[in-house]
């Protein structure tokens, strides 16, 4: 009861009070908190009618819409350890009629936990989940709390793409008889696309799409429908890179970053066979959440691809052929920045771990 009145209390404030003002390339940029009060927050899914829902990675789904917040029931049961738990919420295109989102979480497995994708029927007052079906699990192999990666981004002809982290083992991203440091494609109700990249390799996991990665822990779609990610490196070497079918991302041969001891890893920064980073930082920013922006409300950045970061406490703007790193949008509100989406009215919404809050950015 006292962290539903905490809750509530951030609601009726944020009714009555636009946020401070950020700095950006085209101008002051307006931020208004849509709710506060949260508990490690990880993922915002919007839904068409305004409303939205929230993760919070204790295993928590919250529903907030006109002012009320409501905790969902009939979550799937999560294996809340490090940075386990309940993870991304994506809500499906198709949701005026279906009702069904998309859910990701580190599910109990004996000896440990891995990636899991769930989806379910949210009811017509967002109270309740019904209908929840698992339709794919990482299979068995990490026992740690680390790398779950977890995005889910619906592809542009309906199929889903979900980011999975190396667990920490890091040879398991060279592995193609394991999920782990992969990006899989499957079809809605768990089937494998026919034209999945290995399909009629017995040696390789059929839901594979993309190998070689270390933690994925952004993803979204371009204009083109192609699929970008953000992921974490280990000391430097954080990455974007356009995900390409069947391709390696190099994880843990090739890195520009080293070992947290300082060693050096894998075999340099290139090798042929793998590919290489639209972009990459170092030092290390931590990336979370990606976007790519429609171009809605400020038509100068479309295309443009937003990055929140960890690590420095801002949301990275990336443009350019190359692709580089062209503007930090900062304030007291990106304090740990997890998730960045589109609204459909074109503005952009993010995650503040460290506010425990999520902001709304609209022109001045």
């Amino acid at each position: 009861m006292f962290r539903l009145a905490v809750l509530l209390a951030f609601l009726v404030a944020v009714g009555a009070v636009v946020a401070d003002q950020l700095r950006s390339s085209l101008g002051p940029v307006t931020l208004t908190r849509m709710v506060g009060g949260l508990d490690t927050p990880w993922a915002i899914g919007i839904l068409p009618d305004g409303a939205f829902l929230v993760t919070e990675r204790d295993g928590e789904l919250l529903y907030v819409a006109d002012g009320e917040i409501s905790w969902v029931k009939g979550a799937p049961k999560v294996a809340a350890n490090g940075q386990g738990g309940l993870l991304d919420v994506t809500v499906a295109r198709d949701f005026k009629q279906s009702r069904e989102v998309f859910l990701t979480f580190s599910k109990p497995q004996q000896n440990g936990a891995g990636t899991a994708l769930a989806v379910a029927r949210l009811s017509e007052n967002g109270k309740r989940l019904t209908n929840l079906r698992i339709v794919f699990e990482a299979i068995p192999g990490g026992s740690g709390g680390r790398h779950f990666g977890s995005r889910v981004v619906e592809g542009a002809d309906g199929t889903l793409f979900l980011t999975i982290g190396d667990r920490g083992d890091r040879p398991s991203a060279q592995d193609l008889g394991t999920h782990m440091g992969s990006v899989i494609r499957v079809n809605r109700d768990g089937t494998v696309p026919v034209d999945n990249p290995f399909i009629g390799d017995s040696s390789v996991r059929p839901e594979i799409w993309s190998y070689g990665h270390r933690n994925p822990q952004g993803a979204g779609l371009d204009a083109q429908g192609r699929l970008w990610v953000s992921e974490h490196g280990a000391k430097g070497g954080d990455e974007v890179n356009l995900v390409r079918p069947g391709a390696n991302y190099g994880w843990p041969v090739i890195s520009y970053g080293v070992h947290y001891s300082g060693q050096k890893i894998g075999e340099g920064n290139a090798k042929p066979g793998m590919q290489q980073p639209e972009y990459y930082w170092d030092p290390s920013i931590a990336p979370s959440g990606l976007l790519v922006y429609s171009g809605k409300l400020w038509p100068d950045w479309k295309g443009d691809i937003f990055v929140g970061s960890l690590k420095f406490d801002y949301i990275a703007r990336l443009s350019g052929s190359p692709l580089r790193e062209v503007e930090q949008i900062d304030g007291p509100e990106t304090e740990r920045v997890r998730d960045i989406v589109e609204a459909p009215d074109g503005s952009i919404w993010f995650i503040s771990v460290g506010q425990g809050a999520i902001y709304r950015m609209t022109p001045q």
